[in-house]
């Protein structure tokens, strides 16, 4: 029996003999994307003898972030917040190799694993049961999107902290359920907030963006971006770090605010005159 992963996504699908027959649902989504040429299949195991290097970054103190290169499926930083109650892994790796294991564990491996939503589910299960079956959150609106169940996955939403000084907040937008983690300590205790893709930095420094579906380009309504901007507001944060590398190292909060009043306007209407 295998563990299939998606060629496209990175995410683990259940054991079989054979590969999956059809589609991946996640990447069949609209917000994903299955290649022109079809579904792609691959292994744990091709995945870790496949030519790679592991790329390691210290953020700031306490937070972390590693992939691999060249990058696999979607590309995403895996985040791994250190506290003295154990530590987070964020948006966990989608592959599987002892010199990223090796690194997990020289960083102090981690006490639970949260994925900001389904696209980046990875190899949650995969790396529960490599740190010691610790638990994979899953937000309870988007559970239909694991392909691979496992008692070690425990339902959540709303807000919950999950370490002291590390909440995960239920923003929506990109998906119902997806989420943020806020790192009070983060920042020299400033705030961080490590957002998936739930928001992203662009290209003019100091501003970001939100979209269902980044690679098809749709666009949220003004209102679920108010309401993600609105669920942010009880939290500091300095700093930014998304899933693609992108940063706001500076009054990131401010950022977050005047880009969803810019988004808004646009969205809602009241630039139309300008069109």
């Amino acid at each position: 029996m295998t563990i299939w992963i998606c060629g496209t996504c990175g995410v683990e699908h259940a054991e079989t003999e054979r590969p999956p027959g059809t589609a991946c649902r996640i990447c069949a989504d609209e917000r994903q994307w299955v290649p022109e040429s079809g579904q792609v299949w691959t292994t744990l195991d091709k995945l870790a003898a496949d030519g790679h290097l592991l790329v390691h970054q210290e953020m700031e103190p306490g937070i972390h972030r590693l992939n691999r290169e060249p990058p696999f499926g979607i590309g995403q930083w895996t985040h791994l917040v250190q506290t003295p109650q154990g530590n987070l892994l964020w948006d966990p790796p989608n592959h599987l190799d002892q010199r990223l294991a090796g690194k997990i564990t020289e960083l102090g491996g981690a006490a639970v694993i949260v994925a900001s939503h389904p696209h980046m589910y990875g190899s949650q299960v995969s790396w529960s049961h490599k740190l010691g079956n610790i638990p994979v959150l899953v937000h309870s609106a988007d559970r239909q999107w694991v392909q691979r169940e496992d008692p070690v996955i425990r339902e959540w939403s709303g807000v919950e902290e999950i370490l002291p000084g590390v909440t995960v907040i239920e923003a929506g937008g990109h998906f119902p359920g997806a989420a943020v983690a806020h790192v009070a300590a983060g920042s020299d205790g400033r705030g961080t907030l490590l957002t998936g893709d739930t928001i992203v930095p662009v290209v003019a420094r100091g501003w970001v963006t939100f979209m269902r579906s980044y690679p098809n380009k749709i666009p949220l309504s003004a209102g679920l971006v108010q309401r993600i901007v609105d669920r942010l507001e009880p939290y500091q944060f300095e700093r930014l770090y998304s899933l693609l590398g992108g940063t706001i190292l500076t009054d990131a909060k401010t950022a977050v605010r005047n880009s969803a009043q810019r988004y808004i306007a646009w969205a809602g209407g009241a630039n139309d005159h300008l069109g």
